[in-house]
């Protein structure tokens, strides 16, 4: 259980990092948050994963890194958009 928790938030910061890089804009993150975005894609990755393969234990799996920097940078986008509209209201 340990190494779950140890490899998600690497695999996070990974992934949060990678598409922070890819994601044009200045997105105003620390790192934790940056670690959360990349957990937070890596189930959105797994979803899409499981949505477009059928394979796996369900609908809310990790996601390999791969599938992790895409999830990461569909969050980072929908993040982005919101914030920006907050912002003008």
């Amino acid at each position: 259980m340990l190494g779950l928790i140890i490899s998600l938030i690497v695999i996070g910061l990974i992934a949060g990092a990678l598409a922070r890089l890819i994601v044009p804009g200045r997105q105003s993150m620390s790192i934790p948050m940056t670690i959360l975005l990349g957990i937070i894609g890596s189930f959105v990755g797994g979803f899409i994963g499981y949505l477009i393969f059928h394979n796996g234990n369900g609908f809310l799996q990790p996601a390999g890194i791969i599938g992790s920097i895409i999830g990461a940078i569909i969050v980072l986008l929908i993040y982005t958009r919101v914030r920006a509209r907050g912002a003008r209201a």
